[in-house]
């Protein structure tokens, strides 16, 4: 795990935002336990085998992950934006996401990096 992560998230200034990265943080390394973690852009991405696996990124009302190569998973409708090749889900304040399935989906879209 990567120091400039957890700084990266503990400043955020919403207690909220913080919760859901660190969150969804989580998440990527359940799924993806050999993952490598860094600041790249101002946002932590998360990379397998050097290739891009899953960012997170905040805005003033919301904290988006993006999941790469995705091309193949069976997404809701509705749930994720983006192109095939890399699908977004936005989080707002309140919001709450499944982790165990979210979890099966990037663990999925990481198999062939």
């Amino acid at each position: 795990m990567s120091q400039e992560v957890i700084d990266f998230i503990e400043a955020l200034r919403e207690p909220w935002q913080n919760e859901l990265s660190t969150r969804l943080r989580d998440v990527v390394h359940q799924a993806l336990p050999d993952v490598s973690e860094r600041i790249q852009y101002k946002k932590p991405h998360f990379l397998k085998n050097g290739k891009y696996a899953a960012v997170i990124s905040t805005s003033k009302d919301a904290v988006s992950f993006t999941i790469f190569n995705a091309d193949g998973l069976d997404l809701p409708d509705g749930m994720f934006e983006g192109p095939a090749e890399r699908k977004t889900i936005k989080l707002r304040k309140g919001d709450s996401f499944d982790a165990g399935q979210l979890s099966a989906w990037l663990s999925q879209a990481a198999e062939t990096l």
